[in-house]
């Protein structure tokens, strides 16, 4: 695996496992509530999507590997660029369904 690529899909890692932190033990109502927590939540989001981006720049078979790819980098520019738009039950929603199973998929990757 070429290093780039490595630090990519790590930094795809790191930024699921402090959402997950994040949010443990949290519920919808608490998520809404907290500007900070949608902050946080939303930085590693950009930064998952970024780093995806960036991986498949460097190695176009990622995007293979990981399905959503497309839809992951989407939530990204969405949120750098249509932020007036994010909704939290549409993020909520992510984290509760999606985010787990990206970091099973990167991990295995990895």
């Amino acid at each position: 695996m070429r290093p780039e690529r490595a630090k990519y899909l790590y930094d795809i890692i790191k930024a699921c496992e402090a959402i997950l932190h994040f949010i443990e033990g949290k519920i919808y109502t608490d998520y809404e509530n907290d500007l900070l927590l949608q902050s946080g939540v939303e930085r590693q989001l950009m930064i998952i999507g970024e780093a995806l981006n960036q991986a498949i720049g460097s190695d176009p078979e990622i995007s293979e590997l990981i399905p959503d790819s497309r839809e992951i980098i989407n939530l990204r520019n969405v949120i750098v660029h249509g932020y007036a738009v994010v909704e939290n039950e549409t993020i909520w929603g992510i984290l509760q369904s999606d985010l787990p199973n990206l970091y099973n998929q990167v991990r295995k990757i990895l």
